[in-house]
């Protein structure tokens, strides 16, 4: 069987690895009119903390990052943690006890004497999660899937039917690109505009309230963040939102003042009201492709991209099944 995975953010690149794991007689291909480090998922900060997806049953969004966060701390113990860019992390978010308290590690109120340093703040909480540092962790997947024998392609897909003559199925990972490839009127983008700096005596991560200002300690730089920009479509860095971000995450860390090569990064998530990993079949003149998606994954990708690319590799599995089925029907 030919596959073809559209897109190689890390939810194309993840969901086309877990494809050769589960399908290993596959033949997987991916397509992509941009690699690292010209993807969304190269602007990220890439720190396991999950963001809620509202139509998404809770329960699934936990396996989710479970499978993804058990997935990533194998590798962070391993030879392997510094060429995939992935640590752990320590420090405090906010109040209420998410649902995945029970994942991280040692998930604790903080102390009266921790509270002092954020006087501003009446409560806080703090653990241990993983950062992956996302250009690294992208080149790292490129690497399994070549040594898995997966051949990439730079190729603008403007329609999935275009695929139809080489491939027998075709995994959608197109993220914000699915607006316009798929006409999913139920994506929108949320702008992020983020700062890299040069910090390295920064060693916790801190995150103010409801997240929009966070300090992202990675292995070679510090991620300042940032903004969630609704429906804006602008990839050009805005210098008052940037002098913005900085005063913002100097007031929670004032030492930052002291950080050095600031590089501003703009992303688009792809934002849905639910992460849409589903199975389709398309048909047009009488020919059938069998589709299956994996995107919309927001500002939560890294946090549960394992988790839904081996939900998407069970549905391509399902697709070779049926595809199989049929190819027997019409023998007999």
């Amino acid at each position: 069987m030919q596959v073809a995975v559209v897109g190689a953010g890390v939810i194309g690149l993840s969901t086309a690895l877990c494809i050769t794991e589960t399908c290993p007689s596959c033949s997987v291909t991916v397509l992509s009119d941009q690699f690292s480090p010209n993807t969304t998922s190269d602007v990220a900060a890439g720190m396991l903390i999950p963001h809620i997806y509202p139509d998404t049953p809770i329960h699934r969004q936990k396996q989710w990052f479970q499978e993804t966060f058990t997935y990533l701390f194998a590798i962070s113990n391993s030879a392997e943690a510094s060429e995939a860019g992935i640590h752990l992390v320590s420090g405090p978010p906010k109040e209420e006890l998410p649902f995945w308290s029970d994942i991280v590690l040692g998930f604790r109120p903080m102390s009266e004497a921790e509270l002092q340093k954020f006087p501003q703040h009446r409560f806080g909480q703090a653990f241990t999660t993983l950062k992956c540092d996302c250009p690294p962790y992208l080149l790292w997947l490129e690497k399994r899937l070549k040594a898995t024998g997966t051949q990439m392609y730079t190729r603008k897909v403007a329609d999935l039917w275009e695929l139809h003559r080489e491939y027998d199925i075709v995994v959608n990972c197109t993220g914000m690109g699915a607006h316009q490839l798929v006409g999913d009127k139920q994506l929108f983008p949320v702008r992020g505009q983020v700062l890299k700096v040069h910090a390295p005596w920064v060693t916790q991560f801190i995150r103010d309230g409801d997240g929009l200002t966070y300090i992202y300690p990675g292995i070679h730089r510090v991620t300042l963040g940032g903004t969630r920009e609704k429906g804006n479509w602008s990839l050009s860095p805005d210098a008052g939102t940037t002098r913005d971000i900085f005063d913002r995450c100097c007031s929670l860390e004032p030492s930052l003042q002291g950080a050095q090569d600031i590089e501003v990064k703009v992303g688009l998530r792809p934002s849905r009201q639910s992460v849409r990993v589903q199975r389709e079949v398309l048909s047009q003149g009488g020919l059938k492709l069998p589709v299956v998606h994996n995107y919309g994954h927001g500002a939560g990708g890294f946090s549960v991209h394992r988790g839904t690319a081996k939900e998407a590799a069970v549905l391509v599995e399902e697709c070779i099944s049926a595809l199989q089925a049929s190819s027997s029907r019409a023998k007999l």
